[in-house]
């Protein structure tokens, strides 16, 4: 496989995932949307299955990594090269801005007929419920090293999963948005939150306010720090398991 199409299936497999994961918030919080206030188990249950359904399209063309906290994680276990990151990341920060930009044009008459600013940037972007960035960054750094620890044990080869690897990495999302997205959304995904909140303030939407960069270092180094620490201890596991 080039090198090309694998950046190429990054793209669409992260801009896939996101039209689904903002399109499913935008259905639950935007002025008379068919699923207004649905809750919070919709959204978690819809992103699970963005991303097995974006894994299942693209994974056997790039892993489907689809964020690069998976994409640091795996360099660092040895299953990525290392000269392929940065553009895994680049691919996946562009197909986070264009499911971003699909979900405001399919949502365009509902943006336009909601007030509220925050509701507006929560659909692109991760909004705290209680604003304290160390713990917010807490939050991002244990739901991301969790993430990363299950993605590599679901894979692993005694498991066997093999075609249900990408069912299993939704399964596994979903779980972690109903017990751990609480405090801060769970980003858990650099590309997710900055793809899309470069695109809230790029694209022309009604009333908006503004993007909130203060705290978007948080969904960026959190889950980081978190992919790294997630690498490590899974290879320490395996070096007592194996």
């Amino acid at each position: 496989m080039s090198n090309m199409a694998m950046y190429l299936a990054e793209f669409v497999g992260t801009a896939i995932m996101i039209l689904f994961g903002s399109g499913v918030v935008a259905n639950v919080s935007l002025k008379d949307s068919k699923g207004k206030d649905a809750g919070w188990n919709v959204i978690t249950t819809a992103w699970g299955l963005a991303v097995a359904v974006a894994a299942y399209i693209t994974g056997w063309v790039s892993g489907a990594h689809l964020n690069p906290a998976v994409s640091i994680a795996f360099a660092i276990k040895g299953d990525l090269a290392w000269s392929l990151l940065p553009g895994y990341v680049v691919a996946q920060v562009l197909g986070a801005m264009l499911g971003a930009t699909l979900t405001f044009l399919t949502y365009k008459n509902h943006f336009d007929a909601t007030d509220d600013k925050d509701t507006k940037l929560g659909i692109f972007a991760t909004i705290p419920a209680i604003e304290n960035h160390f713990w917010n960054l807490v939050t991002e750094i244990i739901g991301t090293a969790i993430l990363i620890i299950g993605l590599m044990g679901i894979n692993h080869a005694n498991n066997g999963v093999g075609p249900l690897s990408a069912l299993l990495a939704g399964f596994l999302v979903w779980v972690i948005g109903l017990s751990l997205g609480g405090p801060t959304g769970y980003a858990i995904n650099p590309a997710r939150d900055f793809g899309p909140r470069l695109a809230h303030a790029l694209l022309p939407i009604k009333g908006k306010g503004d993007s909130k960069w203060s705290y978007a270092y948080v969904p960026i180094v959190g889950p980081i720090i978190g992919s790294v620490l997630g690498a490590f201890i899974y290879k320490a596991l395996l070096t007592l398991w194996v």
